[in-house]
Parts: C-alpha cells; sequence; structure tokens
C-alpha cells in the first residue's frame, strides 16, 4: 500500500515538475521577445519565473533521492563490504535527515515571518516562496526515511534492491 501512494505521488511529482519548468520556459521566453523585440520588459515575468525556479530546485530535490542520484562521496563506500556499505548509507540518509528537518524548521520561521511582505511585481505573500524550502525538505525527509528503510531492509536481507533501482534510473 505505501509503494502504491509512493509511486502515484512520483508522477503527481513528475507532472508538476514538468508543468512549472514548461511554465517557467514560456515565461522567461515570454520576458526575452519582450526585452529584445518589442523593447518593452515586464517586470513579472522575471519575477514569476524566479519563483518558478525556485519551486522546481526545492521540490526537484526529491526526484534526485528517489532516482539515488544525489551528490555522494563513493571511493570508499564502495570498497567496503556489503553490510558496512549498507551502515554507511544509513548513517548518510540519518545525516541528510538531520540537515533537511533543521532547514525545514528554520524555512517555517521565514515563512511565518514573511507572511505579510509581498513579491513586488506578482503581487503574492513571500511566505509561499519559503513553502517550497519547507515542503521540499519534508519531502526530502520523507525520501530519506524510505531510502534509509530499504537499505536496513538490504542488510538484514544481504541483497541489494536499492542498488537495482539505481541502474534502472527508479
Amino acid at each position: 500500500m505505501i509503494k502504491k501512494i509512493i509511486h502515484a505521488y512520483d508522477r503527481f511529482e513528475d507532472f508538476l515538475l514538468v508543468t512549472m519548468f514548461a511554465g517557467m520556459v514560456t515565461v522567461i521566453f515570454y520576458q526575452v521577445i519582450m526585452r529584445y523585440i518589442f523593447n518593452n520588459s515586464s517586470v513579472w515575468s522575471e519575477e514569476l519565473g524566479r519563483f518558478l525556479f525556485v519551486w522546481i530546485t526545492w521540490i526537484g530535490i526529491s526526484i534526485g533521492a528517489r532516482r539515488l542520484e544525489h551528490i555522494k562521496v563513493m571511493l570508499l563506500v564502495d570498497k567496503l563490504p556489503f553490510k558496512a556499505s549498507r551502515a554507511v548509507n544509513i548513517f548518510a540518509e540519518i545525516v541528510v535527515i538531520a540537515v533537511c528537518a533543521i532547514t525545514a524548521y528554520y524555512s517555517y520561521s521565514l515563512m511565518i515571518s514573511q507572511n505579510h511582505i509581498s513579491f513586488a511585481a506578482i503581487k503574492i505573500s513571500m511566505s509561499w516562496g519559503y513553502l517550497a524550502v519547507f515542503l521540499g525538505c519534508v519531502i526530502m525527509c520523507l525520501r530519506c526515511l524510505f531510502i534509509a528503510y530499504e537499505n536496513l531492509r538490504e542488510l538484514h536481507a544481504g541483497t541489494a534492491r536499492v542498488a537495482e533501482k539505481k541502474g534502472g534510473g527508479e
């Protein structure tokens, strides 16, 4: 059941990020056309493009975790025996969870404190920008918990399911 929920969320996340990216490219393309062809720059398009980029970045970190493609120093871990490498992977996921939890805490504080301040051109609250950081970190914590759990299961079972997923990209 949990895997079905995660798969459904994965599909939603992919759709959301592709839609946001298409929107960002469209808005920036509009800005370029307006500036260089019509000599009339619009303020809102640059701000909206930047806003979408922030959302894409913070929600997109989850895709890197899902595909096990975040930067890691594997020189040592690859040379370790199976059990030791899984233990190191679990420890690394716990460290990422701690960093994301701290970042989520402070981004939530910023989100609350910036609630009354608006972006100049698109006239929405600054808290929407900080919400991307908060949600990205919370989602990343959940992904890392799932990955750590999978590593723990592999450690217990003695087989490498997570490593097989990486080769397939999903």
